[in-house]
């Protein structure tokens, strides 16, 4: 006599290998990537968000001509250790507690709004493109001109 049991454990199995073979003979799946989890040499799978070059272009420009000292000639920023500063970098976390600014108001007029979850911020003379929900660094624009 057969068990219920075992012929549904058959029947989850034999869907779930079905599922799991969708694979054509070759290797690949129906969307001509491998079966595998990875992608193919020379693909990425993921999207890397970075300034635009007109972001960059219109950021530079503006701190050409407004420069970013205050009226008494002092600096906005001042330079943070060593460490901290290494850690301004892409793809790593932003330090807990650092000092960071907004872009003036008149530069976000002229900027396109930020992608989704991403913020654009001023960090010790550097502008950054942080994900808002990570907070890792995304992009940096260091050769920004400073005054």
């Amino acid at each position: 006599m057969s068990r219920p049991g075992v012929a549904m454990r058959f029947i989850v199995l034999s869907a779930i290998a079905l599922l799991w073979g969708c694979a054509s003979p070759n290797g690949t799946s129906s969307s001509g990537y491998p079966s595998t989890t990875r992608a193919p040499a020379g693909r990425t799978v993921g999207v890397e968000v970075v300034f635009s070059d007109d972001e960059i272009r219109i950021i530079r420009a503006y701190y050409e001509t407004h420069g970013s000292v205050h009226g008494n000639g002092k600096r906005k920023h001042k330079d943070l250790p060593p460490g901290i500063a290494r850690n301004l970098a892409r793809g790593k976390r932003l330090p807990p507690g650092i000092a960071k600014q907004a872009l003036p108001y008149n530069l976000r007029r002229e900027l396109p709004p930020p992608r989704d979850g991403y913020e654009r911020i001023v960090v010790a003379g550097k502008v950054l493109l942080v994900e808002l929900a990570t907070q890792v660094v995304r992009d940096v624009l260091t050769d920004v001109v400073f005054s």
